[in-house]
């Protein structure tokens, strides 16, 4: 979005004093005639931006500007005032300080907590707890971690890795990092990461620039599962399946249509739904899942 580069820009010209255009395209990886329009746009909206040609010329703002809290609209700063809250939340470093700045540039006054972010899982210790900031140092400043993990398979196993980026997707975050064990970058979900040390070894590795986490993903072969839920299990469906997996039949039951691996993973969290679920198709899972329900049930004759 144009307003997004917009601030950006500002923010890159006061940190680096003086730029060229050609600078800036390469930047935000645009046209030069698209920073121009850029620079245009942000001189008409009462940003004093000064350029001069020749030799030792560039891009720079008027000696002693500030910006203007005008620049944003309400909404907008409302947006950089919650992200900065997140990361409050979050403990990120001198995340109050620049909170404090901006709510006093924006006349919002410092409302209390409304979030807190937390990867440990429910019932954790205290020294099992990891934050945001603890991660973003270790891939900022390339320091190695070392972890126990525990894969799709439900096979643990000690890990140490390079963390190179930190992702939130699906509703879980995830590690993507080389392993050391692998000899490959891999990607480790956090949720599934216990007892996360930041070594004092650090790392010079970088991400390929080519990375797609869509080719990394997974490379196990995926099954389509027809499933049939009972009404008691409707709290369940929208926050664990995407709405388009999911169509309510007349009598009230739900018919699940998902794709899943043929693995222990995929078995044990269809039993977590006990006699609220039956596997319609395939039958080779139906027929597994029916072995393990009379393994339980012998288990308890």
């Amino acid at each position: 979005m144009q307003i997004e580069r917009l601030v950006r820009m500002i923010f890159y010209i006061v940190s680096h004093k003086q730029v060229t255009a050609k600078e800036l395209a390469e930047y935000f990886n645009v046209s030069t005639r698209t920073i121009y329009r850029d620079i245009t746009t942000l001189t008409l909206s009462g940003i004093p931006i000064m350029s001069k040609k020749g030799s030792g010329g560039g891009i720079s703002l008027m000696d002693g500007y500030a910006l203007n809290k005008s620049f944003l609209t309400s909404e907008e700063q409302v947006q950089v005032y919650q992200g900065l809250q997140i990361l409050q939340a979050s403990n990120y470093p001198d995340a109050d300080q620049a909170l404090n700045k901006i709510g006093a540039l924006f006349d919002h006054p410092l409302s209390e907590d409304w979030l807190e972010v937390d990867f440990s899982y429910w019932g954790s210790k205290d020294d099992e707890k990891i934050t945001i900031a603890e991660l973003r140092r270790a891939i900022t400043q390339k320091y190695v971690l070392t972890f126990e993990y525990f894969n799709s398979e439900l096979q643990h196993s000690i890990r140490t890795v390079d963390p190179l980026r930190l992702i939130f997707k699906s509703h879980a975050w995830y590690i993507v990092g080389y392993c050391h064990r692998n000899q490959a970058i891999r990607v480790f979900r956090l949720s599934r990461m216990k007892r996360i040390n930041v070594m004092n070894e650090t790392f010079e590795r970088t991400l390929p620039k080519d990375y797609s986490l869509d080719e990394s993903a997974y490379t196990m072969v995926f099954t389509t599962f027809k499933l049939r839920f009972s009404p008691e299990m409707a709290f369940r469906l929208f926050d664990e399946f995407h709405e388009h997996q999911v169509d309510q039949n007349p009598d009230g039951t739900f018919l699940v249509t998902v794709e899943y691996p043929l693995n222990e993973w995929t078995y044990h969290r269809l039993l977590s739904f006990g006699p609220y679920m039956e596997i319609l198709e395939p039958e080779e899972a139906r027929k597994e899942l029916k072995r393990r329900a009379l393994n339980i049930v012998e288990k308890y004759d």
